[in-house]
């Protein structure tokens, strides 16, 4: 035998080329991937209210849940569901003399409006006194309550 192997070898010649077509041009893949990429945010833009809900459903509940913490004299939770301002306005033990002076409130009513140019939700509470007040709800990190008015 010679220095050299000798035998039956796998391939004849030198393995093909992987890529042997013509290239293709991928704009049908990036227009497909733009096209998905939109139409997820679109269905986020529309979906996000379906889940989060309605501003006035937000306001609405914001208003429930800090109506009942004022009747379990759950000053601290009602002070957190505060706007910042009136948080830095007044003390957490303040929140019952400044809001619900007509002993437990019940939600009666809201409505869409405007305060400084920003949207709002004017949340109508009728109280177990029957007077009614109107609390202003501003979004602020979600909903929060921020000012209220006699009804």
């Amino acid at each position: 035998m010679s220095g050299g192997t000798q035998g039956p070898y796998l391939y004849d010649d030198d393995p093909a080329p992987l890529h042997t077509g013509t290239p293709r041009a991928a704009r049908g893949l990036i227009l497909a991937i733009l096209g998905g990429t939109v139409a997820v945010a679109v269905g986020m833009a529309v979906g996000l209210p379906l889940v989060k809900g309605t501003p006035e459903e937000q306001a609405r509940q914001v208003t429930g849940v800090f109506l009942q913490a004022l009747a379990q004299d759950d000053v601290d939770t009602a002070h957190q569901l505060l706007c910042e301002e009136e948080r830095g306005r007044i003390e957490a033990q303040q929140v019952p003399g400044e809001y619900a002076a007509g002993g437990d409130g019940e939600v009666a009513g809201t409505a869409a409006a405007e305060a400084g140019g920003e949207p709002v939700q004017r949340v109508e509470v009728a109280w177990s006194d029957g007077s009614t007040s109107v609390l202003t709800v501003v979004s602020e990190d979600g909903p929060r309550v921020c000012g209220t008015t006699a009804g």
